[in-house]
């Protein structure tokens, strides 16, 4: 038998059905066949990025047409050339820059494509290929819709031919900038690092392009970026494809017997041999190959990248040890109370008790408050979905006349199948809802209730655990009781406060682990919900609202979060859960139900009693409804029993059952008598609307934003490493320019390192502090609901803490990029160059911040935002010049803060000139100022302006943040 084993099966014997011959299950035309549908299918869902890009690229083609119009456009001098290079340059970047979402979207299908990869559903080039040929028809409508716009309308050479062969160079570059774009995903894999190569990349294709530094002025080390720069190639061929052209054949007999095209060539260090087109052409059709291919080889080589990991308490560590191996370890979830293990808790899911609070004590007294409700009505505006299906009421009733009381030391459930409106009801009651129309009676201890005195004795749970990532357990919980305890409680006594909190929710484990986002480091879900209620209980509240507290949750997690839960209700607290299809043990943890059906009607509002007996007998006196089982869910077989379904089979209505019943006339006494105050009670009563005073709130915003940007190297240590590498960048290719000014290409080579340096640097502040902004502001929403602050100490916080990094970051710039490129170390200049770079960056990074404070979301803000960088780039004086920008387009030059910082920078290096005289005789500052427009006199106003720039983006953060609220309850 041995001997038959060692022989290898001949599979040629097999059943063809038997095992599988292939590697992939269909054929390689049917898989390539099926990505290109799926490919195709994506784009057609995802429609929405292409046609925003074509309606992005029809503006700028209305801007960058008029701005460039032929009427104002000559062909007489040099000069005049150079506006047309800035005219195609502009054009070469706006479809670079175009290309960047590719970045996103790859990264966003990369999850995907490596769980299909690893599975052979296909192999890496049947997904690569689709992925770049789908592009390319988008490319040549992108580039067709640009220049058929400008082409003519700038004054371009009229020859046909050259026409086309522009287009070709546009479509050209769309496409090496996409296939770029996808090498730089699929190589960083996640979203910053990709970004921040991504901005690498763009830097070094635009800094060594030819355009910002002429080819003559780079430096010997740096040249072999000149030739590796796909820019270059299609800067040198559409300037030849231009300037070779019959329309700047004028012959200037005074300088040399070159055509005024090929002067333009040469003054910018353009090679001026008309082959240099075709050589474009072919090197950009390299470059497509290559980067597609490298596109596919790291989609086959590299695998995702590794997750973050969810925090785990020693006590789980202990746990999972003693279910390893087996060994007796007493495990303690709640400090020395053994009967509070898991061992006796039965984290599977036994019976859950709390811990005993009354020998705990709690360090600060609280008054017991409850909370009736009466024939409670809310409604909404009908959706126009259904105005359009024959519906003519003008509201949709959501709740329809709710009664009920919640009292302190009770626990409440408050149930319903989807759509019954069980959250409807908790938003109203907790005064959460951002719109829709409110009737009905609610009171607090039997007087009306007030929602500014009443956010600050009433807690409430959100479902989504939402926290600042980046500060930990004990901090989150600090800084909620400095805000929203009382300014009489010592800090002392809020720290004991704190710590009985954290035991009491059995947190005091986890106090230094960091918060984490949700799903993706961090605190897991159940550690998430427990630090979610004691946020709210280091407030001291009275009344606590939670929202589906054990959503999400297996059944140990649920059963710890209900042991924290109970523990919070017998300090005496009035606790009001909604709660999804709980066990029986969770169930049973509830003192008492409020069951709504769907269409915001009460069915049941009761005691459960033991085992749900109370429940059980009510629905089982209904006749018809059939018994429970033994064994069986209450809580699932209440949600059978009330169903649309059995009502139709019963022929009733349980909430008129309801409504006739001894029970529903109990509980109107009950509301009844608690509507009414107690004798010798005072209504509540606070003389501020905030716990704390303004300066407090601005403090303790201030701290936790420090705490959050100090462990956040994501963020703050990325900014400062690009910010160095890009300064060494500059520093090295424009090493010593600085002092060299006796050639026009030296003023335009210093002024391409100043423009290059606002707009990358600029740009990337903007961009990487939107997803910060976009966390922060959610975070913002729950705590201003909860009544922690007001927006204004927020948004001060928000601003406050950018400038000592954004100074650091500017201080490492400047002396980096001032010291190598060259500039005079003239004490005013320096201070003048570090104010404006100061300033630039600073308000950049608001910029940023105010277009999330204005969208929606982070997403919105960076399309928002980038169509305004790219009218700033036409309009920043270096495309064009101030002075040769037509009449009607010269005021946004003044709304445009880019050119601000340009002028105050160039004038005040150069604006003072006059003993230095260039090629042709004219002096430094007069060419500046004749040329540019930029005068010396005036750095003072531009200084004036950057900071206004700075203020009125930081104002208007804040007012957005005040008066806008994106989230709809």
């Amino acid at each position: 038998m041995g001997s038959e084993l060692r022989v290898p099966f001949d599979r040629t014997r097999n059943h063809p059905a038997a095992l599988t011959t292939s590697k992939f299950g269909i054929s390689k035309m049917e898989l390539l066949k099926a990505c290109v549908s799926r490919e195709w299918l994506l784009m057609k869902r995802n429609s929405f990025v292409y046609i925003f890009k074509i309606v992005q690229l029809i503006i700028l083609g209305t801007i960058a047409m008029t701005v460039f119009l032929r009427t104002e456009m000559h062909r007489n001098s040099v000069e005049d050339g150079v506006i047309y290079m800035g005219a195609m340059f502009l054009g070469l970047v706006t479809h670079l820059f175009n290309a960047f979402a590719e970045l996103a979207m790859s990264i966003a299908k990369l999850p995907i494509f490596y769980k299909q990869r690893d599975l052979l559903f296909y192999p890496s080039w049947a997904y690569g290929l689709p992925t770049w040929l789908l592009k390319i028809p988008i490319s040549f409508l992108e580039c067709a819709v640009w220049i058929c716009m400008t082409y003519y309308v700038i004054g371009f050479d009229p020859n046909i031919e050259r026409f086309f062969r522009h287009y070709l160079l546009l479509v050209l570059i769309s496409q090496m900038a996409s296939g770029l774009f996808r090498v730089l995903a699929a190589l960083g894999r996640d979203m910053v690092v990709a970004d921040t190569f991504g901005s690498f990349a763009q830097l070094v294709l635009l800094v060594l392009g030819g355009f910002l530094i002429a080819r003559d002025n780079i430096k010997a080390w740096w040249i072999w970026g000149y030739w590796c720069s796909p820019l270059m190639y299609a800067q040198n061929a559409i300037a030849v494809n231009e300037f070779l052209g019959h329309s700047w054949r004028v012959v200037d007999p005074t300088d040399s017997n070159d055509t005024l095209g090929v002067q333009v060539l040469k003054s910018r260090g353009i090679f001026v041999d008309p082959n240099w087109y075709w050589i474009g052409v072919g090197a950009l059709l390299g470059y497509i190959m290559l980067f597609n291919v490298l596109f596919i080889v790291f989609l086959d080589l590299l695998d995702p990248l590794g997750k973050g990991q969810n925090v785990v308490s020693e006590e789980e560590l202990m746990e999972k040890h003693v279910n390893r191996t087996g060994e007796n370890v007493e495990l303690l979830l709640l400090g020395n109370d053994s009967e509070n293990s898991p061992s006796n808790a039965n984290a599977g899911g036994g019976e859950i008790t709390g811990a005993d609070t009354r020998e705990r004590g709690m360090a600060l007294p609280f008054t017991p408050l409850s909370i009736t409700f009466d024939n409670i009505r809310y409604s909404v505006d009908m959706p126009q979905e259904m105005k359009d299906k024959g519906i003519t009421e003008d509201r949709l009733v959501l709740l329809k006349g709710v009664s009920g009381a919640f009292r302190p030391g009770v626990l409440t459930a408050l149930m319903g199948v989807s759509g019954a409106g069980k959250t409807t009801l908790m938003d109203v009651l907790a005064g959460r809802k951002t719109g829709g129309y409110i009737e009905g009676d609610i009171n607090i201890s039997g007087y009306p209730k007030n929602q500014e005195t009443f956010a600050r004795i009433a807690g409430y749970c959100e479902q989504n655990d939402i926290h600042s990532p980046h500060v930990t357990v004990y901090e989150s919980l600090v800084y909620s009781a400095w805000l929203r305890l009382s300014p009489d409680v010592d800090s002392e006594a809020r720290q004991m406060f704190v710590e009985q909190v954290m035991e009491l929710v059995e947190l005091t484990s986890l106090r230094g682990a960091l918060v984490g986002l949700p799903g993706v480091n961090g605190l897991s879900t159940e550690q998430r919900k427990r630090l979610t209620i004691a946020v709210e209980l280091v407030a001291n509240p009275s009344i606590i609202f939670m929202d589906e507290p054990t959503s999400g949750l297996d059944a140990r997690a649920a059963a710890i979060v209900m042991r924290a839960v109970r523990n919070t209700v017998d300090t005496g607290r009035t606790v009001v859960c909604t709660i999804h299809q709980p066990s029986i043990d969770i169930f049973e943890a509830f003192d008492e139900l409020f069951l709504m059906k769907r269409g915001g009607e009460e069915i049941y509002v009761g005691p459960l009693g033991h085992n749900s007996c109370h429940l059980i007998d009510y629905f089982e006196g209904i006749q018809g409804v059939k018994k429970i089982k033994d064994g069986y869910n209450p809580a699932t077989w209440m949600l059978e029993v009330t169903t649309l379904a059995q009502e139709d089979a019963l022929g009733l209505n349980f909430a008129e059952v309801y409504m006739n019943s001894d029970l529903y006339r109990r509980n109107k006494a009950l509301i009844s008598e608690l509507s009414t105050p107690p004798p010798g009670s005072t209504d509540l009563y606070f003389s501020k609307q905030y716990a704390q005073s303004f300066f407090t709130q601005c403090v303790a915003c201030l701290w936790k934003q420090h705490k959050s940007y100090w462990r956040n190297p994501s963020y703050t240590a990325t900014r400062i490493f690009f910010t160095t590498v890009i300064a060494l960048i500059f520093g090295t290719i424009f090493l010593n320019l600085g002092q060299k000014v006796g050639k026009r290409q030296d003023l335009f080579n210093s002024l391409g390192s100043m423009y290059a340096a606002v707009i990358f640097i600029g740009i990337q502040n903007g961009q990487c502090v939107q997803p910060i902004v976009d966390v922060e502001r959610t975070v913002f929403y729950r705590e201003k609901a909860a009544g922690m602050y007001s927006a204004l100490p927020y948004a001060f916080a928000q601003v406050f803490i950018e400038i000592p990094h954004v100074f650091l970051q500017t201080i490492i710039y400047g002396l980096i990029v001032y010291s190598l490129i060259g500039l005079d170390w003239a004490f005013m200049k320096f201070f003048w160059y570090m104010f404006f770079m100061f300033f630039t960056f600073l308000y950049f990074t608001f910029y940023g911040m105010m277009a999330v404070a204005m969208t929606p979301n982070s997403d919105i803000a960076a399309i928002v935002a980038t169509a305004f960088y790219a009218v700033w780039n036409i309009f920043a004086g270096f495309l064009v010049p101030r002075s040769r920008i037509p009449i009607w387009w010269r005021w946004y030059s003044w709304a445009c803060p880019v050119a601000w910082t340009l002028y105050g920078l160039v004038a005040s290096q150069y604006g003072d000139i006059a003993d230095v005289r260039l090629e042709d005789g004219e002096q430094v500052n007069a060419f500046i100022h004749r040329f540019f427009g930029f005068r010396h006199d005036y750095v003072g106003f531009m200084a004036v302006g950057v900071v206004g720039f700075t203020v009125l983006f930081a104002f208007v953060f804040a007012f957005s943040i005040k008066v806008l609220n994106f989230q709809r309850r």
